[in-house]
């Protein structure tokens, strides 16, 4: 699929320099910049955080608070 977008003067050339310091086209550049974005920003990339912050958080649960929110997560319908 081709399409045109507008970027700023310096972007562009940061992004011709790093096209050529990788050997990489132009185009297939900016399909990996913004295959690698839609991978951070997409849907799961919220819940992939606060799952990361939970981990963090989870070793300072007590063992009764652990199986009361188990338990109640059970039965909330997704």
């Amino acid at each position: 699929m081709k399409t045109a977008i507008s970027i700023p003067d310096g972007l562009y050339r940061d992004a011709e320099r790093l096209a050529a310091q990788l050997r990489r086209s132009r185009s297939r550049l900016y399909a990996d910049a913004l295959r690698e974005y839609l991978a951070r920003h997409g849907s799961g990339a919220i819940t992939d955080a606060l799952n990361r912050v939970a981990d963090d958080v989870a070793p300072q649960r007590d063992p009764f608070t652990a199986a009361a929110a188990a338990g109640l997560l059970k039965r909330v319908e997704w």
